[in-house]
């Protein structure tokens, strides 16, 4: 019969790998939460994908907007109001939460 020291070992891993499997869970979550906000708001003139060309011309690819900003730094822009953009964008206000996974999910899909 097993000893001690093995059932504490033995919850030790299982704990572990609990652990990493809700945190692998939480950020998928978050960033198809992410991708959701973008699919409503952004989608119709904007490629929100890894692929694609944007429906409106004016309207650069997602995956590509590291090549001019820092994706950290769009934060702000996201919770203040996005105002700005090519002419006929409207503006875009979110939440706190809803920032955080938007942020999650650009950064998930940039071209490197």
């Amino acid at each position: 019969m097993p000893g001690a020291d093995f059932h504490l070992i033995l919850v030790c891993v299982v704990t572990i790998g609990l652990t990493q499997s809700v945190r692998a869970q939480e950020t998928d979550t978050r960033e198809g939460r992410g991708e959701a906000l973008l699919n409503t708001n952004c989608a119709r003139c904007h490629a929100i994908g890894r692929s694609g060309a944007s429906p409106h011309p004016e309207a650069p690819p997602f995956r590509t907007l590291s090549r001019k900003f820092k994706i950290d730094g769009l934060a702000e822009a996201l919770a203040e109001g996005i105002f700005t953009g090519h002419p006929d964008m409207p503006e875009f206000v979110f939440e706190p939460d809803e920032v955080g996974a938007i942020i999650e999910y650009l950064k998930s899909i940039q071209q490197r």
